[in-house]
């Protein structure tokens, strides 16, 4: 199931990171203006966001293989659109498709997550599945800019597409149905379901916490292939280089991020996270024209942080919800997430310029407004931690007393 649900992740998580790299492409080849492109990665978060709320409803109803097999297939028809696509609003319009289905894929599969596997061991669960976002950059990215370079830009999404319907295909044939949660019977409508949601203030603080953790993400990656190009002074053939390197260190760091994020404890390790993204991320957007093995130095630890801050709140936001309600809870979380990340991309379009000789103007102002949403984000994580500490103490609590009655 780990295995099934971090291929899955790969090609949701590459059709998104495929698009940064590609931006140095898209912004010359279908003469887009910086705030145009932002709208086309927001564009898809924000369609995804809309998605996970109106799924939110239903998250709970249906076993959950079924549901990620519709919108698994939804996702890869509008990949499909993505590689027909031949102007910016044709563009757009297919990343909105896409983002339609593909945004709720991730809720789903933490859903299965929490359904299947104790809190305790989450961390470890979640380095394995979250690999497929250094999977993507060890192998998709590299293949995908080279299939870009050689051939044209196109030919990522038909490749992500081809990849789609293989593993759909697997996961039709060898996924069990996950459906334990239907046994908690619930004459609820989705529109209760959803209202429950919303008001419960635990989940709103977690949803708060989701909005600050997108948010630096969704800004500083759309534009980081063509300021590393134009700003940086790296070649578009090295990029593949670069990604492919900074995937592999992060690829073999997330399982042991996991690991300790169970050990140590997860606030701990998401603070480790932070800190060390604030710090490369600075230096990183303040840099000249840089030699390629000092960038990836750079990039390999400003990644090490990143991925740190991504399995640790993962891990932590699985805490949060009922289990008749996870379902709706993870939806709606992953809707926070990208309208969020979508409107934060939007900003960064407006706030950095390109010049007419490619260059990225007001790339450090971007990294100051990322280092402020990191610092609050991890003062609202601190709190999530704390509340997701005291629901164990809970549960504990009521099983050694369920414990004493059975013995009495």
């Amino acid at each position: 199931m780990i295995a099934m649900l971090a291929i899955l992740q790969f090609t949701v998580i590459l059709d998104f990171m495929v698009l940064s790299p590609l931006g140095v492409i898209l912004l010359k080849e279908l003469n887009m203006k910086t705030s145009q492109f932002g709208l086309v990665v927001s564009g898809y978060a924000i369609s995804a966001g809309i998605a996970g709320i109106m799924a939110a409803g239903f998250a709970d109803k249906y076993d959950r293989k079924k549901m990620l097999m519709f919108f698994y297939i939804g996702f890869i028809v509008g990949t499909v659109f993505c590689a027909l696509a031949t102007d910016f609003l044709s563009l757009l319009i297919a990343r909105i498709v896409t983002g339609l289905f593909g945004g709720v894929l991730s809720s789903i599969g933490f859903a299965i997550i929490t359904d299947l596997f104790k809190m305790e061991v989450r961390g470890r669960v979640m380095g394995f599945v979250q690999m497929a976002f250094s999977v993507s950059q060890v192998l998709g990215i590299p293949v995908g800019l080279y299939l870009a370079n050689h051939l044209n830009w196109h030919a990522p999404f038909w490749m992500i597409a081809g990849l789609g319907v293989i593993i759909g295909v697997i996961l039709f044939t060898y996924m069990k149905p996950v459906n334990e949660h239907l046994k908690i019977k619930s004459d609820r409508n989705a529109l209760y379901l959803l209202a429950k949601t919303f008001s419960n203030i635990p989940y709103l603080k977690a949803f708060a916490s989701t909005t600050l953790l997108a948010t630096g993400g969704f800004m500083i990656m759309p534009f980081a292939s063509a300021f590393t190009t134009n700003n940086l002074g790296i070649s578009q053939e090295d990029l593949p280089i670069l990604y492919g390197v900074t995937g592999i260190f992060s690829m073999i760091a997330g399982p042991f991020i996991g690991k300790y994020s169970d050990v140590l404890g997860k606030f701990n390790i998401f603070f480790i996270g932070t800190v060390l993204s604030i710090v490369t991320l600075l230096i990183y957007c303040h840099l000249g024209v840089t030699p390629l093995w000092l960038l990836i130095v750079i990039n390999i630890f400003m990644f090490f942080g990143i991925t740190a801050r991504i399995i640790s709140s993962s891990a932590l936001m699985t805490g949060i919800p009922n289990p008749d309600d996870r379902g709706a809870f993870m939806s709606i979380n992953s809707a926070v997430q990208q309208i969020s990340g979508g409107i934060g991309s939007g900003i960064a379009g407006l706030i950095v310029v390109q010049t007419s000789v490619g260059k990225i103007l007001h790339y450090d102002i971007l990294g100051y407004v990322v280092t402020v949403a990191m610092i609050i984000a991890l003062v609202a994580i601190y709190y999530v931690n704390k509340q997701v500490e005291e629901k164990q103490k809970n549960v504990l609590k009521s099983t050694g007393n369920q414990q004493k009655i059975a013995v009495g």
